[in-house]
């Protein structure tokens, strides 16, 4: 396990949107094509930082005043796609998630309630003049949800060990099409084989989170920070998506004693992770 210091480390796991330059209505298109352009754009742990600064402050700055500029940027065959960053949406989207799982005293030493209730209002009236808002980036903190492995395959897995200098990586990266029939299938096999289930409701979710983009657009699922609370040999021996899908695939065949079985695994696995954020 990494060293535990002063400073919290938000392992976060993300899932991300980079669409084509044309999905962009103008003047937006201009800027971010302008912007792909820039040989110093920020990076993900540019983004990071930023969001950490504004938690320094008393009280702290829960949402950015003003929305992100900035994006990440892809070039997927000749064509540039970006994920905009879109923290401001995201922070409200968090606050939101943050009340259901934090229990209230807690709450309140983290964030007053009196800055709680300011963002909630600001909220409230942002989404009157935006309605069909959504993010571009999805986080989840000390886990991978089993649903996000649905949308990607274990040929389009991506490790490099790390070094010194630089830190490890796994991530995914599918095309949008291929992330929406993966979902699809998914969806048929639980539906007709199980009666309810909780990956149901997460694929139905995200399904409907990926039909707000462009077709061309490019799925990335990345470990983000977790990669500093898993050892080597744990990314390593990490292929969860396999496990989804063979488990999927075994509830297909009526085979339930090896979906049983890649079950097993993947909660295992997750639960020994889940398990660090109570000893830190």
């Amino acid at each position: 396990m990494p060293k535990v210091s002063s400073v919290v480390v938000p392992y976060a796991a993300y899932l991300r949107v980079y669409e084509p330059l044309v999905a962009f209505p103008e003047p937006e298109r201009s800027h971010w094509a302008s912007y792909a352009r820039r040989p110093d754009r920020p990076s993900y742990q540019d983004e990071l930082r930023r969001s950490l600064a504004d938690l320094l402050p008393t009280p702290p700055v829960v949402v950015p005043v003003h929305e992100s500029s900035d994006a990440f940027v892809l070039e997927v065959d000749g064509v540039v796609c970006v994920c905009p960053w879109r923290t401001r949406l995201r922070g409200w989207q968090a606050l939101g998630e943050l009340v259901d799982e934090l229990p209230a005293p807690v709450l309140d030493a983290a964030l007053p309630q009196v800055v709680r209730l300011q963002a909630a209002q600001d909220y409230e009236r942002w989404l009157v003049r935006n309605p069909d808002a959504r993010p571009w980036i999805r986080t989840a903190t000390w886990q991978v949800p089993l649903n996000w492995f649905v949308l990607v395959s274990d040929e389009e897995r991506r490790h490099e060990k790390g070094t010194a200098e630089v830190p490890p990586l796994l991530r995914y990266r599918t095309p949008m099409v291929q992330a929406r029939r993966r979902v699809a299938r998914a969806l048929r096999t639980l539906k007709d084989t199980v009666e309810e289930s909780p990956l149901i409701e997460g694929l139905m979710d995200v399904g409907r989170w990926l039909e707000e983009f462009h077709p061309r657009s490019l799925v990335e699922l990345d470990y983000g920070g977790l990669v500093h609370v898993l050892s080597a040999a744990e990314l390593e021996g990490d292929h969860s998506a396999a496990d989804v899908a063979g488990g999927i695939e075994a509830l297909r065949r009526g085979d339930g004693a090896a979906a049983g079985e890649a079950y097993v695994r993947l909660v295992e696995r997750w639960r020994a992770v889940r398990d660090r954020r109570s000893a830190n």
